[in-house]
């Protein structure tokens, strides 16, 4: 194969491109929000602007849009200091953007203007039945701020009406000093975009502050809006906003050859290198565990474990070895296994199959089993300082994940069903894709037994069961996690040919599709218990008032929309891929799809976690590449293949390897100490707390295998083993 970027790219160019139109769902009506020309007195007096059904009238100062003669939104231009108002360009777009219209606002500053918001509010004159944005904004101050612009939109949707604004990315973060803002106010039925400078007060919330200062020349504020009705019994508000947003700017940015250049061989091969030769010494983990010899990477490593470092070294949390539904080690172990395989590769093997011997050693209490082997650290003194370091494995025991919510009682001590489920469904997978062993089929099967006592009746899994009487505890119990479970049960079924799997997680994907899709409300245990704590004290099961939105996180629609898929491979039922392409959709406006001037690693292909946090290119992207991919199959969507081969990608990206050169010198700046020992570090996100900068913000410590370069290994070795159509695309075998 040809590895050289040039010739990836060339090949990307030839590509056939279609558009993702959605034209079985929605008949687009397009609304022209034309604005007041500013310095041509009378210039809109008693005149309408009419593009198929829709009209925009003037009635004084106010502009009112109609769709079929009813008002749908009304606005007013903003005023720049001495330059007051502005002049405005509006286009009609056509081809596959037909329907949309593209409005700009132009001010010529001769001098210096102070003005702290520079902004246009949107004053909906419908009843929306739902809402969304990006971010959360849950206070009058607080906005959406441009760090979080992925695919960034403002959705108000009644019935199958529904209309979208999309800031006008081509002129985001032109001038720094004038950065962009969202916002959404629910109960005064109002929306607003526009420029003021934000801080971050907590993590992570954005509040507009004072101070801000445009300098003399051009300033441009602009923004994309449609309108469409969605005559389908399932409606999608997020089709219309994620195919323009694809269509406009992600495709173009993929066709070039973004996010990396490079064949995706030489990634997969640092990442082994880096985890089983380079850092072995910290990341590969082997013992002797009841009579077995286990072995797995380590939880996470950070920056002072280089054998590069200048500083002595000291663990992070525990040192331990996961199993859960973030940090699977299980899921990264049959990516190794595939590497093994084809490389022929015994000792790599090994490896591979002392991780899954490490899984089948959990302990199991009627069906249940925790997720979690670690050990405690103690201070140690080192160059009179103390730091901690790990007591030996021969004192480990067996816990669970410690994000909890254990204000509520619940600790590290309780099983997360999710969890084991991930763990189960690994199992599964391991058994039918990779080498036939009993054991596996047997221990998963017994959890899938007592999965099934546990459902309710109205269909859902518990979250967090006791230790000891294993009863549901008190919170998180009627979630969307248990949409994984009933993916677990589908191909339990599958495998086993038991009706009764089958039956009780449709039961359960019946019951997300009935109370989870239609409110967004994706609450799981990522949610509340990681690092962005905010909101568990007042929003744990109910919406934002301001923004009518609950707090979301994206694994959950994850979770969803494969369990949705499976549900219409299993049943044949087109409604369940009605919604599950709804749900990815939704999922699909946490994906970037632009390269933002201020984000100063490649952006596209990646996601974000959740609307209250501040993550780009996380590691969910490498969980999440291969489902899009699954979609596109289902649909015939391009789309869907392009996103997807872009996620898979962007699993690389954060990655310290000289394929990343733009990258490499980010890290260099961060720690000057870096060499080639450390080629495959690769941190988990970037720009998590918010903020970043040219000088290194956002770049961050550490490396968790499972959740950053071990997991993208696998979901490429795992692509390429289900699709060996992509391996002249993406084949890492040398």
């Amino acid at each position: 194969m040809n590895g050289s970027r040039f010739a990836r790219r060339a090949r990307r160019a030839r590509r056939p491109i279609s558009v993702d139109a959605h034209p079985a769902r929605a008949v687009r009506v397009s609304i022209l929000l034309a604005v007041l020309l500013s310095a041509v007195p009378g210039f809109w007096a008693c005149r309408a602007v009419e593009t198929g059904a829709t009209r925009l009238d003037r009635d004084g100062a106010r502009y009112t849009l109609r769709l079929d003669g009813e008002p749908v939104v009304s606005f007013t231009v903003p005023a720049l200091g001495p330059a007051g108002a502005p002049r405005v360009d509006v286009a009609d777009l056509d081809g596959p953007e037909k329907g949309w219209r593209r409005v700009r606002l132009v001010w010529d500053l001769e001098a210096p203007a102070a003005q702290d918001e520079l902004a246009v509010r949107f004053d909906l004159l419908f009843e929306p039945e739902l809402w969304w944005a990006p971010h959360l904004a849950p206070e009058e101050g607080t906005v959406v701020a441009q760090h979080v612009f992925r695919s960034p939109a403002l959705i108000a949707a009644a019935g199958p009406r529904v209309l979208t604004v999309v800031p006008d990315l081509d002129l985001v973060g032109a001038r720094p000093e004038n950065p962009w803002f969202l916002d959404l106010d629910a109960p005064k039925r109002a929306m607003a975009l526009g420029l003021s400078k934000t801080d971050v007060p907590e993590h992570v919330l954005f509040r507009k502050v004072p101070g801000q200062v445009f300098r003399p020349g051009r300033v441009e504020l602009g923004f994309f809006i449609s309108a469409a009705v969605d005559p389908e019994p399932v409606k999608d508000p997020w089709a219309g906003a994620a195919s323009f947003l694809w269509s406009r700017w992600g495709r173009p940015l993929y066709a070039k050859g973004e996010p990396i250049p490079g064949p995706l061989r030489s990634y997969v091969r640092r990442t082994y290198d880096w985890a089983f030769r380079g850092w072995a010494p910290f990341v590969w983990q082997e013992f002797d565990l009841g009579g077995r010899r286990v072995g797995a990477p380590q939880f996470i490593v950070n920056v002072s474990q280089s054998p590069n470092s200048p500083e002595p070294w000291f663990q992070r949390e525990s040192l331990s070895i996961w199993n859960q539904a973030w940090f699977s080690s299980l899921r990264s172990a049959s990516g190794l296994f595939r590497y093994a395989r084809a490389a022929l590769d015994e000792g790599l093997m090994a490896k591979a199959r002392m991780t899954k011997e490490l899984a089948l050693a959990a302990p199991v209490a009627d069906g249940l089993f925790p997720s979690v082997i670690a050990t405690p650290n103690e201070e140690v003194p080192v160059d009179g300082r103390k730091l901690p370091r790990p007591r030996p494995w021969s004192e480990a025991r067996w816990t669970n994940s410690d994000r909890t919510p254990v204000e509520h009682g619940i600790t590290a001590d309780w099983y997360h069903v999710l969890d084991m489920s991930v763990t189960a469904l690994a199992m599964l997978r391991w058994h039918d894709e990779l080498e036939k062993d009993a054991r596996l089929l047997d221990y998963a099967r017994a959890y899938g037994e007592r999965l099934l006592r546990l459902q309710d009746e109205a269909g859902y899994f518990p979250g967090w069961l006791h230790p000891e009487t294993h009863a549901p505890g008190p919170v998180m119990n009627r979630t969307p996690e248990s949409s994984l479970s009933a993916t677990f049960l589908l191909k339990l079924a599958d495998m086993t040919g038991e009706p009764r799997f089958r039956a009780a997680a449709l039961r359960a994907v019946d019951a997300v599709v009935a109370d989870i899709v239609p409110r967004g409300r994706w609450l799981d245990f990522e949610t509340f218990w990681s690092c962005s704590a905010w909101g568990k004290d007042r929003y744990l099961d109910r919406p934002v008032e301001r923004n009518a939105l609950y707090k979301q996180n994206t694994l959950s629609m994850f979770w969803t929309a494969e369990a949705l898929l499976a549900a219409w491979r299993a049943t044949g039922r087109a409604l369940y891929l009605d919604w599950g392409r709804r749900t990815l959709d939704e999922l699909s406006m946490a994906q970037q799809v632009w390269q933002p001037p201020f984000i100063h690693v490649p952006a596209l292909g990646g996601f974000g976690v959740m609307n209250a946090d501040g993550e780009w290119n996380d590691s969910r992207q490498s969980l999440f590449a291969e489902l899009f991919l699954d979609y596109a199959d289902a649909t015939g969507e391009t789309a869907f293949r392009e996103r997807g081969l872009a996620a898979l990608e962007a699993g690389f990206v954060m990655m310290y390897c000289p394929e990343n050169p733009k990258v490499k010198a980010m890290w260099e700046r961060v720690y000057p100490w870096f060499g080639p020992a450390d080629y495959g570090f690769t941190m988990e996100n970037y720009g998590h707390g918010g903020r970043t900068s040219p000088e290194g913000e956002g770049m961050g410590v550490f490396t968790i295998y499972d959740w950053g370069n071990g997991a993208a290994a696998e979901a490429v070795l795992r692509v390429l083993d289900h699709r060996p159509e992509l391996k002249s695309e993406l084949d890492p075998q040398r």
